[in-house]
């Protein structure tokens, strides 16, 4: 069994933590068992799929950070009627002298689906831990929105993290987005672990699906960055409709900042933000030994300084452990190659999704588990400083303020590295 690794398993809305952190005891979650129902689906007409008024009205707004330190932004917006403009106007809480960022557009064609016009524009050298606001749909029907860049990344920066997994579109999305809209401790971006709009679910991969969940998540996606992971129901590979791109809606619709981390690829980056260090991998592309996802990985974790950014996250969609009867051992091939570096580097904590439940383990390597249940919900990861972070798990069924199941995370890293200063 080897259990020669303390880490912590969660899963949020089929969410998974992997925590390596010292001397913290996982004991038992909450014993409620949801019931086993088929999710359903929100109707089409229902108010949060409703399309903006006004001609060419940008919607679907959506940011996500867009360099590795936290002081750029990629906004993202799809207009319909025509591209417009690619043109964002922003400008600081503290100062409203306007600025201007130029995008791009792109459009793709899915079967028997035309995109809309798809605008990606990096608005960069922001000014951290400060208020922005921003405008979108210029010389047709403007919308302004904002967001607030994180504080300068630094090793004792508290910084709050929601966490969110396989969301689609159902009332019972509806009832996690806003239960942690809701939630006291407020989330400032969200790293959210894979499965998006669940397109593919659907007739033909019915990329109209894509729209609605892009109109659906608005109202959160515009004002908090989301750090995308790339879920299986991302692939929209569909060779029977002709369609043999992997991952072709997803990579139009939502860019993410993987060169800024000298990543090959859009489903395996890197970022900081605040005092945490975040890697994000992909279940679904190639991530055997010689591999480009494998051979990033190699380089990438001993490029972490825990000095400048004490806590390591990594973030996948298939668990590496996973009790739910629900995708038993998917991850199973990934922990037995990835897991050594993990303990290796003393990585504090892996998100995941993909089992639509909530578990978390004590913490372990190299281990066997047994089949259980789960719930739906959210997390938030909320690190308080260098050393200390505190993990909280809500149900959608309970009320907002209710924490149904909770953690402290004692920095592995930082508890070495103290006990080494304290016996010289």
């Amino acid at each position: 069994m080897g259990i020669h690794w303390c880490s912590v398993i969660v899963s949020v809305l089929g969410f998974l933590v992997l925590e390596s952190v010292l001397f913290v005891d996982g004991g038992l979650t909450s014993s409620f068992i949801r019931k086993v129902e088929k999710t359903i689906d929100m109707p089409l007409d229902s108010d949060v799929f409703r399309e903006p008024p006004g001609y060419n009205a940008p919607q679907q707004v959506h940011i996500t950070q867009g360099d590795h330190v936290g002081k750029a932004v990629i906004v993202s917006w799809v207009t319909m009627e025509e591209p417009g403009s690619t043109t964002v106007v922003y400008w600081s809480e503290n100062n409203k002298k306007k600025f201007i960022a130029k995008g791009i557009v792109t459009t793709y064609i899915f079967y028997n689906y035309i995109s809309g016009f798809i605008h990606h524009c990096n608005i960069s050298d922001l000014e951290y831990d400060t208020k922005y606001y921003y405008e979108v749909g210029i010389g047709h029907t403007t919308r302004t929105f904002w967001f607030t860049t994180p504080p300068k990344v630094g090793p004792d920066v508290p910084y709050t993290f929601g966490l969110i997994g396989d969301l689609g579109q159902s009332f019972d999305s509806n009832a996690t987005l806003t239960h942690y809209e809701m939630n006291p401790t407020q989330g400032k971006t969200v790293l959210f672990v894979g499965d998006i709009s669940y397109a593919d679910n659907y007739p033909d991969h019915d990329n109209t699906r894509w729209d609605s969940w892009g109109r659906f998540a608005e109202r959160n996606t515009a004002y908090q960055p989301w750090i995308w992971t790339a879920g299986n129901h991302e692939i929209d590979f569909a060779p029977e409709i002709g369609e043999t791109e992997p991952f072709k809606p997803y990579t139009h619709r939502y860019q993410v900042p993987f060169e800024a981390s000298q990543s090959t690829s859009p489903f395996w980056y890197s970022i900081k933000r605040a005092s945490a260090y975040i890697i994000v991998l992909s279940s679904y592309s190639a991530y055997g030994k010689y591999t480009p996802q494998y051979e990033w990985l190699e380089h990438e974790l001993p490029k972490v300084n825990r000095s400048e950014t004490p806590w390591l996250i990594v973030m996948t969609h298939s668990p590496l452990y996973n009790s739910y009867i629900y995708h038993y051992m998917e991850g199973e091939s990934m922990r037995v190659l990835f897991e050594p570096w993990f303990v290796k580097y003393k990585v504090d904590v892996v998100f995941s999704g993909h089992v639509h439940a909530y578990e978390r383990s004590e913490r372990i390597s190299n281990i066997e588990y047994d089949i259980v249940n789960g719930n739906y919900g959210h997390a938030i990861f909320d690190i308080k400083n260098k050393t200390h972070a505190y993990h909280s798990w809500h149900r959608n069924q309970d009320g907002y303020a209710v924490v149904a199941d909770s953690m402290w995370f004692y920095n592995r890293y930082w508890y070495h590295h103290e006990q080494h200063a304290s016996s010289k």
